[in-house]
């Protein structure tokens, strides 16, 4: 075959087909969006299989929990971490033997005085059941001689005092039966064991399960959810880390103020007022009373209960001029009132876990409550006039 023929066969093969054009591609059949009532139902789906969840595995998700808490709150050093030049796993692994040799060095170094504290507290029970009774019917002795044997009887002192015995007695027994409950020991077990390798393994993946999650979400509403993600973040952020040091600043102020003005139980009673202070007036109220109580129980003259009262005003002033401003001023959108509802409500339902997941979730409802609100005062919802023979009145 010539060149010449060659290339002339070449340009018949290059020409296009005189042949019919093929039929285009049948379009995908179903709608090209989703309806409302789709949407309705996904978000529906979600709650209920959230509840479901919930309701079958509560007794199992606290170690779970604790370790997604964990692992959120350390994201932040981890990441630093990484940026200079550690890996990430490392850094993950770092982290929390950190965490634990905290835990450890506090359990040897306050265990030890914790555990005489509370025997002492037991050993004392019976005279502090002896103070409040007679405490008691000196009471009913003065109401009796003001208002008269008619008002107040023998029986009535009596029954108080017996019924002030009988709470004491009780509420010693369940601390015994709580200290040395054998599924207590097996839930604090597990928990020390099983979180720490949970959070390992969630601390140490936690971008790739933030990228995962974010590329779940549906195309439509990624911004807007990312937009509302990042606020909660924010928000609960502040809160966590916040409420982190308030509580860890208070439980030693508190102990070491309390010990050192003599109370015998003040190392207890300090830690524990300072622990319950992510409460909002909880632990400042709880811990004072129970103070004041054991020093008039204590100390012969007023001074004493003086001096345990400085020490709550004085902590009191140190979390509302100090650590509360310093530490989570106006970054913390969460009022006091709905916080202690959510944890009351998440404990009711759902026990200790869902005190752990109360204040999450009041975080997430009150973004959304927040963002619903703002979509609601530029709708013709609110802004619609009024009809015209209403708008004189």
């Amino acid at each position: 075959m010539s060149e010449s023929s060659l290339k002339e066969a070449v340009r018949f093969a290059a020409a296009p087909s005189a042949s019919p054009a093929a039929p285009p591609q049948a379009a995908p059949s179903g709608p090209r969006e989703a309806t409302r009532a789709q949407r309705i139902a996904l978000l529906v789906g979600l709650l209920v299989v959230a509840w479901l969840a919930l309701q079958l595995f509560a007794s199992v998700l606290l170690p779970f929990v604790a370790a997604s808490g964990i692992a959120y709150f350390l994201d932040p050093p981890t990441s630093q971490l990484t940026r200079a030049g550690v890996p990430r796993g490392a850094a993950a692994l770092l982290l929390i033997f950190a965490l634990i040799a905290a835990g450890l060095l506090f359990a040897l170094l306050l265990y030890p005085l914790i555990i005489s504290q509370i025997g002492l507290l037991i050993g004392r029970v019976p005279s502090y059941v002896e103070d409040l009774r007679q405490f008691a019917a000196h009471v009913i002795v003065q109401l009796q001689e003001r208002l008269g044997p008619e008002y107040v009887d023998e029986k009535l002192r009596d029954l108080v005092s017996g019924q002030a015995g009988a709470m004491l007695s009780f509420l010693s027994s369940a601390l015994s039966r709580l200290i040395g409950g054998g599924f207590a020991l097996f839930n604090v077990i597990s928990l020390a064991v099983v979180t720490p390798v949970v959070a390992f393994y969630l601390l140490r993946d936690w971008p790739r399960i933030v990228a995962r999650v974010d590329g779940w979400l549906p195309r439509r509403y990624a911004g807007v959810l990312r937009a509302q993600a990042r606020e909660v973040d924010r928000i609960l952020s502040a809160w966590v880390r916040g409420q982190a040091v308030c509580c860890l600043v208070l439980a030693v102020f508190y102990a070491v103020g309390l010990s050192m003005v003599g109370l015998d139980l003040g190392l207890i009673v300090g830690l524990t007022a300072g622990v319950l202070s992510f409460i909002p007036y909880v632990g400042t109220i709880t811990g004072a009373v129970t103070s004041i109580g054991l020093a008039f129980a204590q100390f012969p003259t007023w001074t004493g209960v003086a001096e345990v009262a400085v020490v709550f005003i004085a902590g009191n002033l140190l979390e509302g001029y100090v650590i509360y401003p310093r530490f989570l001023g106006d970054r913390v959108e969460l009022h006091a009132v709905w916080v202690i509802f959510a944890l009351f409500a998440g404990g009711a339902a759902f026990g200790f876990l869902g005190v752990l997941l109360a204040v999450p979730v009041a975080a997430v409802i009150g973004v959304l409550s927040r963002f619903w609100l703002r979509r609601y005062l530029v709708s013709p919802l609110y802004l619609d006039p009024p009809p015209a023979d209403q708008s004189g009145t």
